[in-house]
């Protein structure tokens, strides 16, 4: 990728912007116009979305009524939109599961594991945006051992430490998360 001809004033870049960026292993994002530049996570980022991912791969497999796939993704919403979320579920494109990022428009889920450099984007440019384009969106707090599960229509979030349960539309039984046990294998324990 060649870097834009111009480089786009704050709160100004597109997704087409940062598509031309290029490929030195950062992660690059756009959030109403705002570029947001995020190094690679650290191990235990990566194993809780390992570990998520076997989790919702497993059950959308069972209730078939999305597709779970984790980042690198090209997930746009809109021009000034473009995330990359860490682990999410897209939902089936007329019975079957989306074969490319364009066909991805919403989300049935979107889970973003805090890192120290992204916690507060995530927990409000992020947020607000999951909140406009997913029917949940999940903050997984490591340290805390806790998930904080949002919903379009919630001001504050659902504080989860125990028990997750998820059953999106159209899905004849819920998945069940003990987090106790997710925590232990993120950490090794």
């Amino acid at each position: 990728m060649a870097m834009p001809e111009t480089t786009p004033a704050p709160g100004q870049w597109t997704v087409e912007d940062v598509w031309r960026l290029p490929d030195d292993g950062n992660r690059y994002e756009v959030i109403d116009g705002v570029l947001y530049v995020t190094p690679a996570p650290r191990l235990a980022h990566q194993d809780a979305v390992a570990a998520l991912h076997r989790l919702l791969h497993a059950y959308v497999v069972r209730s078939p009524v999305g597709w779970a796939l984790q980042s690198p993704a090209d997930i746009v919403f809109g021009p000034r939109d473009g995330v990359q979320p860490d682990l999410f579920v897209a939902p089936l494109v007329e019975g079957r599961r989306p074969t490319g990022w364009k066909e991805i428009t919403r989300l049935l889920l979107a889970v973003e594991v805090l890192s120290p450099g992204t916690a507060s984007r995530d927990r409000r440019e992020k947020r607000r945006l999951y909140q406009r384009h997913a029917d949940e969106y999940w903050i997984v707090d490591l340290d805390a051992r806790l998930i904080e599960r949002w919903r379009p229509e919630d001001t504050r979030p659902e504080v989860l430490d125990e028990t997750l349960v998820w059953q999106p539309a159209g899905a004849a039984e819920p998945l069940v998360i003990e987090l106790p046990a997710v925590f232990r294998e993120v950490w090794g324990e």
